[in-house]
């Protein structure tokens, strides 16, 4: 399947194809540890790697295998959100998301989420959407709960993440739930 990266508008953000123009915004959050936290990737430690993980975002974009939106708010880079895999087959998708740390606890990846939700039920024609996160990530697990997604369950011991192996939250939503909310 062919696809192309199209901008997303929610209420205060805009969803966008990251350009080579975004690295040093995207390495302003992605060099804080706290947003590295929770994460497959450690804090990026310097431009040339901010640099080296952009190249794998527009690598991914030439070889159209990968949709991921930079989060713009106030025309300020300040996060990403994809769909880290899609299954065409199984009609499924996962979404992941990181955000700076400046701008949590404010609804802004919630919106994000609700947005990328629909346009897989939308566009994509999925039928199911999940979304995994540690389990000590509280944050993660609100975003989800008010994306309208439900608790699946605990992967025990799921992911082997920065030395450590570790618990992680199974999260869905199929077109179901969006169609016959309870």
């Amino acid at each position: 399947m062919q696809y192309t990266i199209p901008i997303l508008k929610t209420e205060r953000l805009l969803l966008r194809p990251i350009t080579q123009q975004d690295v040093e915004a995207m390495f302003v959050y992605t060099s804080r540890e706290n947003v590295a936290r929770y994460v497959t990737w450690h804090a990026h430690t310097s431009i040339e790697d901010t640099k080296a993980f952009m190249m794998l975002i527009l690598s991914g974009y030439e070889q159209e295998n990968h949709l991921l939106w930079g989060i713009e708010y106030s025309g300020t880079l300040i996060g990403t959100i994809d769909f880290v895999t899609i299954n065409h087959t199984h009609k499924l998708g996962e979404i992941g998301y990181v955000l700076s740390e400046d701008y949590w606890n404010k609804g802004l990846t919630t919106e994000a989420t609700k947005k990328l939700i629909d346009f897989g039920f939308k566009e994509l024609k999925l039928v199911r959407i999940q979304a995994r996160c540690l389990e000590e990530n509280i944050g993660s697990q609100k975003v989800m709960e008010k994306s309208g997604m439900q608790f699946e369950g605990l992967l025990r011991k799921s992911m082997f993440i920065k030395g450590q192996y570790k618990n992680v939250k199974m999260y869905a939503i199929t077109d179901d739930d969006v169609r016959n909310p309870s």
